[in-house]
């Protein structure tokens, strides 16, 4: 694991985090404690110096109110891009944003040393360095949510792998002859268990299934959502229960996968299908376990996520505190 002397890691961090639908930025301390925030939609639609714009302007609000000083900024971002350059390569979530310099744009405006990762990676270093990965040398951290993202602890470091775009865990394929998915790939994990794809795969077996609970608890189906099929669950629908069975399957396929890849100490599993709790956890563990080499199975902890809401501020922190000071990229 790299270390740095005490005088090389900052105290107190600038933190943004930037997403397709929110902004959010934050100072936060050594700790990972956040002490200060501030949110504000994403005006994606009006390009990427707009949304820099609107950035600065969060950065000057935390700013001027705080105690505090900076000494460096940390940036989560969706991928993919390149952290050596600090430029963002047309994420998904951020149309527009082609090749941009946003590191360069950030670094000029704010006269800080700025640094850049993945979103799903900066998760997993908020995690390693102050959640539920604290400890642990060889930890996988995955995001089920809208999509499905990834991070990994490798002795101690982020793996970013050669064009550092590792952990893109959701494209994974658990099926050869699955549906196309937008990576390019067929039958990618994201696919069947992500939020997006439990909802748009509800909606398809409550349309078969109109008499079930799933389907009269969302009479427009359009509105029936992952909290709808987690309510059915709970009261017993079959249907529901047909269908999450399948997602387990799926998961567990996956989450196996990463056991006989990465061979961690610990999965740390966060994002909104943790709301999902015991009807989880305790499945996947068994079905992981059935499906792993039991060399590699024994041992490997799974569990949710330290933090939920405030995980992108927390991850941006940790980006820029586990960068020594005087360095930018």
């Amino acid at each position: 694991m790299t270390t740095f002397p005490l005088e090389a890691i900052p105290r107190h961090v600038l933190a943004i985090d930037i997403g397709g639908t929110k902004l959010a930025v934050g100072i936060v301390n050594a700790r990972g404690e956040l002490l200060d925030a501030a949110r504000a939609p994403t005006e994606v639609e009006q390009g990427p110096d707009h949304v820099v714009e609107q950035l600065l302007g969060l950065c000057s609000v935390v700013m001027e109110r705080s105690p505090v000083t900076v000494e460096c900024a940390g940036v989560g971002c969706g991928g993919p891009l390149d952290t050596d350059r600090g430029i963002i390569q047309s994420p998904t979530n951020l149309p527009g944003w082609v090749d941009y310099p946003l590191v360069e744009r950030l670094r000029a405006r704010l006269n800080l040393p700025v640094f850049v990762e993945n979103d799903a990676n900066a998760a997993a270093l908020a995690e390693h360095q102050f959640g539920a990965g604290q400890g642990i040398e060889h930890l996988v951290y995955l995001t089920i949510s809208t999509g499905i993202g990834g991070g990994l602890i490798l002795n101690g470091e982020l793996y970013r792998g050669k064009h550092g775009n590792a952990g893109e865990l959701g494209h994974l394929q658990v099926r050869y002859d699955g549906p196309p998915c937008s990576c390019g790939g067929r039958g990618c994990l994201e696919g069947y268990a992500s939020g997006t794809n439990i909802a748009r795969r509800a909606r398809e077996v409550a349309a078969r299934h109109p008499g079930s609970l799933l389907a009269r608890l969302a009479p427009n189906l359009q509105h029936l959502t992952g909290e709808t099929v987690l309510a059915a669950l709970q009261a017993g629908d079959p249907v529901a229960g047909a269908l999450w069975d399948e997602t387990l399957e799926m998961l567990a396929a996956g989450v196996a996968s990463i056991v006989h890849a990465f061979d961690p100490q610990r999965i740390v599993i966060g994002g909104g299908i943790t709301n999902f709790g015991d009807h989880l956890f305790p499945p996947l563990r068994q079905r992981v376990a059935q499906r792993s080499m039991p060399a590699l199975a024994d041992g490997v902890d799974i569990c949710p996520a330290a933090f939920a809401g405030n995980v992108g501020v927390l991850g941006a922190a940790a980006v820029a505190l586990r960068a020594p000071l005087g360095v930018s990229r």
